[in-house]
């Protein structure tokens, strides 16, 4: 395998050399610049971006993604001793979302992993990727497992109502299940995901091809599209991102990763022992967690923005962290944000600059009965 150094992610994107791309401000709101400095923040018109994204399609430059491969027969199944997902059995062509938890159920990592001809292709935030690939190495003892560097393949995604079709126009193949993946002509595969909106796809391409690769998805009708566009449309689906919305304190509970597979999560509640597993059960069991992700909606009239990391207030009294700053193109300047889960759903409140509202829509339902929780209050007679 011809493997690439992870320095080759953190680069500019020869896409940022466009005629129309717009570099990321070095200091903005809607995300850390060192975050997505590598690729384009929009094209010169954002909302016309994130509209064709919806309603037509879009594609976007993530090749600062960090990659990494495994190869060996038992990739499979160590990684699934060390992570929180059943990748176990996960067959040729299988894709899953993933974590790394530390030993209290925090989140180290988030990434997504798909396993095709023999080998587990996984890519994450590039500031997180070297990290990522230390411990795995560090992890594999005796196991006939190898990880590497895999940055030989970078990241696009296209999205839109018409994403199918321009992968039919340029000789793609369709994966048909969230999130099956198909080998490409050339080298790389193709694979759909649940978000961020309805009809989204990556492609992880030769990266000595990835001009090439974009150029003819544009030529076949996508527009180009930044991080801009793509942040939107995340927000707006409630997908957090790692270090941006979540903190050193986050549990899988309070960011919606909680699920299997087959839907849509990173954490799967019936698989063996992995490090981390005792927080995750016993929140599923017994206990709520102590924050949740919601939807802000800001104040757009406010002189100035908030940052993400800036306190979210109720009453002067700090009850939340801000994460991903946005302005989408319909539903104006929105958030992601870490709350304590017994704010009111009503409650004013403040980010920075501007006053906040909570979408109500977007605070997750507490109302089933945990299995643990009903056990004791049946042995305490209630």
């Amino acid at each position: 395998m011809d493997l690439v150094s992870d320095t080759v992610a953190n680069s500019p994107s020869p896409l940022l050399m466009l005629p129309d791309a717009v570099p990321s401000p070095e200091d903005s709101a809607e995300r850390p610049a060192s975050f997505d400095s590598a690729v384009a923040w929009h094209y010169g018109n954002p909302f016309g971006e994130q509209r064709d994204a919806t309603s037509g399609a879009a594609v976007i430059d993530r090749s600062h993604r960090f990659v990494l491969a495994i190869s060996g027969e038992e990739r499979l199944t160590w990684l699934n001793t060390i992570s929180s997902q059943l990748v176990s059995h996960i067959g040729d062509g299988g894709s899953a979302e993933n974590l790394s938890l530390d030993v209290n159920g925090r989140v180290e990592h988030h990434f997504v992993q798909t396993d095709l001809a023999d080998v587990t292709w996984i890519d994450t935030e590039a500031a997180n990727g070297p990290d990522l690939l230390g411990f795995l190495k560090k992890m594999v003892f005796w196991a006939k497992a190898e990880p590497v560097e895999g940055n030989e393949l970078a990241v696009l995604s296209l999205l839109g109502s018409r994403a199918e079709q321009i992968l039919e126009s340029v000789g793609a193949a369709v994966p048909a299940a969230i999130y099956d993946a198909a080998a490409l002509d050339g080298g790389g595969f193709v694979r759909r995901m649940p978000w961020p909106g309805p009809n989204a796809f990556d492609l992880l391409v030769p990266r000595p091809a990835l001009t090439e690769w974009f150029t003819r998805l544009r030529d076949a009708g996508a527009t180009p599209a930044g991080t801009w566009t793509y942040d939107a449309l995340r927000v707006e689906s409630m997908r957090p991102r790692i270090g941006i919305d979540t903190d050193e304190k986050t549990i899988p509970h309070e960011v919606r990763w909680i699920g299997g597979i087959t839907e849509f999560g990173a954490v799967h509640l019936e698989k063996g022992c992995y490090r981390g597993q005792e927080t995750v059960s016993r929140v599923h069991n017994l206990g709520r967690p102590p924050r949740h992700l919601v939807l802000l909606h800001l104040d757009g009239s406010a002189d100035g923005r908030p940052a993400t990391g800036d306190p979210v207030t109720a009453g002067g009294r700090a009850v939340g962290r801000l994460g991903t700053v946005v302005d989408h193109f319909e539903l104006g300047p929105i958030a992601l944000a870490l709350l304590k889960r017994t704010i009111p759903i009503d409650t004013e409140l403040v980010a920075g600059p501007c006053a906040a509202s909570i979408d109500p829509d977007s605070i997750p339902s507490y109302d089933d009965v945990q299995a643990g929780r009903a056990a004791v209050d049946k042995l305490r007679g209630r």
